[in-house]
């Protein structure tokens, strides 16, 4: 596995979108925002899906290539406990020592939650609760939710100096250690965020980490992140970047690229429930490439492609 910073360059895949809305059922409108894992020979994305009442659900895809994807016909994760009524959204996924770590939004109408959930299999779940309970991530930034809320979680499958690493949040991106990978401290309270929105930048909005890390030969571990610009909550440009820090410091981002590796240009990403949206939460290494998985427009599920034995030699950084 060979991976530098920035990672890529990715194509979007010509097969996008890789998953669409189907039936009458649970996944019947929208399909979007996927975690990706390989488990075994094939890649595994638990991904996003609601009918029309917008209650999300989280359902298991399979595929043998990473673009041709089967789905199991029931959802895997459901809404069973009052903080997560309205919906479990936003996964991402991490394997350490033969158990998968789950973290996903517990929305319960007004506020959303970071979550964990833990599984032999990924199909069978454990539900650990709200992991940030008065944790707003949204708090140095002069707009957004004036209450406790969390979302978007990532877990480093490796310890790093004795503790397990995550880094989680919306508006904001903040860190967080543990020693069991159930019960999580973050490193600083909400009014010192890791990364923030850029202003004047693509990201000026807001910032929100999207897949777990990939380590590098040199020391560092590689994100990618969603950014955005709003000038209204239906208003929105949604564009994708990468943030790196260092394993001696992992409570601080060292680089970011100044651009996004990916943004909306197709008609799926141009048009959906949220139109104007590349989201990514999903990222492998699969049969020599990287595949990168993204929303778009909360409506339909992409994949970008990376294969860095095709891909144009780097300059120094």
């Amino acid at each position: 596995m060979t991976a530098s910073f920035p990672l890529g360059p990715f194509e979007p895949h010509p097969a996008n979108p890789v998953l669409r809305p189907r039936g009458d059922g649970w996944e019947s409108a929208n399909v979007y925002n996927p975690a990706a894992i390989v488990a075994g020979d094939r890649v595994a994305l638990l991904y996003r899906a609601h009918a029309a009442d917008r209650v999300s659900r989280i359902g298991l895809a399979w595929s043998e290539d990473g673009v041709r994807f089967d789905r199991e016909n029931d959802p895997v994760l459901v809404p069973e406990h009052d903080y997560e009524r309205a919906g479990c959204e936003d996964p991402r996924v991490a394997l350490v020592g033969g158990t998968y770590y789950l973290t996903y939004t517990g929305f319960d109408g007004t506020r959303a939650q970071l979550c964990l959930a833990t599984s032999p299999d990924l199909r069978s779940w454990t539900k650990h609760g709200p992991l940030f309970p008065g944790f707003n991530t949204w708090k140095t930034l002069p707009y957004g939710p004036d209450q406790p809320w969390s979302k978007a979680g990532v877990i480093h499958d490796e310890p790093i100096g004795g503790r397990y690493w995550m880094w989680f949040g919306e508006g904001t991106v903040h860190a967080a250690t543990s020693t069991d990978l159930l019960r999580w401290t973050p490193v600083a309270d909400d009014e010192h965020p890791m990364h923030a929105p850029t202003p004047g930048q693509w990201d000026a909005t807001l910032v929100e980490i999207g897949a777990p890390p990939v380590p590098t030969p040199d020391g560092l571990l590689v994100f990618l992140t969603n950014g955005a610009t709003a000038s209204s909550p239906k208003d929105v440009d949604y564009r994708c970047g990468q943030i790196a820090v260092s394993l001696a410091d992992p409570a601080t981002v060292v680089a970011r690229t100044p651009e996004p590796w990916l943004r909306p240009t197709t008609y799926e990403d141009t048009h959906g429930l949220v139109a104007n949206v590349t989201f990514v939460e999903g990222l492998v290494h699969f049969e020599g490439r990287w595949l990168a998985y993204y929303g778009q427009s909360d409506t339909t599920v992409a994949v970008a492609v990376c294969d860095p034995r095709t891909a144009p030699a780097k300059g120094p950084r």
